[in-house]
């Protein structure tokens, strides 16, 4: 009898959807990112700064919830200093419970798909420190320790590089080096109200197209934009400061995809892929 062959079905990503500097009362930008994640299966990376402007329990309930509160079941958050406007960030922590972590950390990790996901409370002043000696550094390298990935991954809210108006952000510097130095692919963050896709680098911030870390600043939420002052340095690929959208990421066994969607009416998008380091 002949052999009937089949074609292998291709793999099932896992999907990361992200975003920072999401929702304002005063802007409809996060009612426009809100339709596009809506169409999008996957887990949903807020990137910091979820509500504007000091991340209130008022704020999170009039300005968040209609909009992206329908993904709340979701969504892994990432805490910004806007949310810290509020002491401890309480309104944060509130709202989204126990998927926020513990109220004195703001840092967790979870596993999607073949991926370790890292989360990172780049306010990490009010966390112990910001040093690679302080309570969340050492939390991290125990973490990566922990889970010996192929394919890794993190966020938290202030770039450690960025041509936008905040600009780097030496402060994260600590949490870089140890995430490169242990061959981490991306590192997702916002605080920038635009849209920038760097180089892959290495732990102090040398281009390194082998063993180097993609970083992406996705502050497209839909709070506002920040136009660019400088012109692109060296290490920057793509940027765009007038485009609300989200970041769609494909995560494969020992790949990656990556796509900027931009909001209805919008022209811009990036996309491209990545492999995982050996």
């Amino acid at each position: 009898m002949p052999v009937h062959s089949f074609p292998t079905p291709p793999p099932t990503p896992a999907v990361l959807i992200a975003a920072g500097d999401i929702a304002s009362c005063n802007s409809s930008g996060d009612e426009a990112t809100a339709a596009l994640v809506e169409g999008i299966d996957g887990v949903v990376a807020t990137l910091g700064d979820s509500v504007y402007t000091r991340g209130t329990p008022d704020e999170f309930a009039e300005c968040f919830d209609p909009s992206w509160g329908r993904f709340k079941d979701r969504i892994r958050p990432a805490t910004g200093n806007h949310e810290y406007l509020t002491p401890g960030a309480a309104g944060y922590y509130e709202y989204f419970g126990a998927a926020a972590g513990e109220p004195t950390q703001g840092y967790y990790s979870y596993d999607h798909g073949a991926w370790h996901i890292i989360v990172l409370n780049s306010v990490c002043w009010e966390v112990g420190g910001c040093t690679d000696e302080d309570p969340q550094a050492q939390w991290l390298e125990a973490d990566l320790r922990a889970h010996p990935a192929q394919c890794t991954l993190a966020y938290w809210h202030y770039p450690r590089f960025s041509s936008g108006q905040h600009g780097d952000s030496d402060i994260v510097s600590a949490y870089w080096r140890i995430l490169a130095e242990a061959g981490a692919e991306i590192v997702l963050t916002g605080h920038d109200h635009d849209y920038e896709r760097l180089a892959p680098m290495n732990a102090v911030g040398e281009e390194d197209l082998d063993f180097g870390m993609r970083q992406f600043v996705v502050g497209t939420g839909g709070a506002s934009h920040y136009p660019f002052p400088d012109s692109p340095p060296p290490n920057s690929q793509v940027r765009d400061a007038t485009t609300f959208g989200v970041l769609v990421l494909k995560l494969y066994q020992d790949r990656y995809e990556w796509e900027f969607v931009p909001v209805s009416g919008g022209s811009f998008i990036d996309a491209g892929s990545g492999v995982c380091h050996p």
